[in-house]
């Protein structure tokens, strides 16, 4: 019964309280929404891995020099790495 009691005064408080406190837990879980989404942008593999084959289509194309991909390369590279080691992170957590 104290479980009963308990929930019915928790949706309670949340009605009474909803006017004021209800754009806040919306804006709050808006950002959590928004970090997520950014976080997840910032941890694609599948994103920095397509740059690299557009940048090896743009060699080949002759659009750069052996230079500029190799420095290109380089930083697409070092995204890589840093997006495995975040995620590896993430899971060790």
């Amino acid at each position: 019964m104290a479980d009963d009691d308990s929930l019915s005064g928790g949706f309670v408080f949340d009605v009474l309280t909803a006017p004021v406190l209800g754009p806040m837990r919306g804006l709050v879980w808006l950002a959590k929404k928004i970090k997520e989404q950014a976080e997840d942008e910032l941890l694609d593999e599948d994103r920095v891995r397509g740059e690299l084959l557009e940048l090896q289509m743009r060699l080949e194309m002759d659009e750069m020099t052996e230079e500029e991909y190799d420095a290109q390369e380089k930083a697409l590279l070092e995204q890589l790495s840093a997006i495995r080691e975040e995620k590896a992170n993430r899971q060790r957590e």
